[in-house]
């Protein structure tokens, strides 16, 4: 909930409210959990525990990012709830509704809104989806692969989000992507203890397909439990590269040709 963050892909983190329930074998040593849950004893994770909405003073920030960004002409990446889920099924509607009109009045915001439980998107979005919106989902090994990028592509269909995004993170399998791939490619190691390992050509074999299919590749860390959690470069090359935003506002903004008599 601070103002910054230490994520290589985001500016900003922004948590709603915190609590969630583990759904996928990425979660089998969420941080988020240990933190919140066991460490601090703050919510209690789990299925029918209920979820903490932050206070006041927490929804204000982004409204003050915003005009932060106003001033200096910027456009920060909002990672939302990394505490939480935003599409978690015991989350209160109103909250979910309360949070889509708060990125409503933050447009210089980038917002990220990464989930486990991208099935639930379509159903969950009850009105426009607004433009500084970008959805992402974790896909950590090749079966969630199969089974999600293409629920991420119809939501790119029909709900039209800024660009769409695959969090492979921790990356616990190669991965053979396809031309329905998410437009930013997000890979990273485990870390803290008892981490997996990630093993460096199922990275770049990532890399090399995000190069063949256009696709914006940021390599976050290699992982591991020692101290650096094994760096941040890939063979000897920082990938932090994200999206361009205005190149996509104005691909959105731009009349089709096609359309005129």
């Amino acid at each position: 909930m601070s103002d910054t963050t230490k994520i290589e892909w985001a500016d900003h983190t922004f948590n709603p409210w915190i609590g969630c329930t583990r759904v996928s074998p990425a979660c089998d040593h969420c941080y988020a959990e240990v933190m919140m849950s066991q460490r601090y004893s703050r919510v209690r994770w789990g299925a029918g525990e209920e979820r903490q909405r932050t206070g006041i003073v927490n929804w204000k920030k982004p409204l003050t990012w915003n005009r932060k960004a106003e001033r200096a002409g910027t456009r920060p990446f909002t990672f939302c709830a990394s505490l939480a889920d935003v599409f978690d099924n015991e989350v209160e509607e109103v909250w979910r509704s309360d949070l889509f009109d708060l990125i409503d009045q933050t447009p210089r915001l980038v917002w990220l809104l990464l989930t486990k439980r991208i099935g639930n998107v379509q159903k969950m979005v009850e009105r426009p989806l607004p433009k500084n919106v970008a959805i992402g989902a974790t896909m950590a090994n090749q079966a969630e692969y199969d089974r999600d990028h293409w629920k991420l592509q119809k939501v790119k269909e029909t709900l039209n989000p800024l660009f769409t995004f695959g969090s492979f993170e921790p990356l616990l399998g190669p991965i053979q992507m396809n031309a329905a791939a998410p437009d930013w490619i997000i890979v990273g190691g485990e870390s803290g203890r008892g981490a997996r390992t990630m093993y460096l050509e199922w990275a770049r074999g990532l890399r090399e397909q995000s190069e063949a299919l256009g696709r914006v590749f940021n390599f976050k860390q290699v992982g591991g439990s020692g101290k650096g959690n094994g760096g941040h470069l890939l063979d000897g090359c920082q990938y932090y590269d994200r999206p361009e935003v205005e190149a996509l506002e104005a691909s959105v903004d731009q009349p089709d040709d096609s359309q005129a008599a």
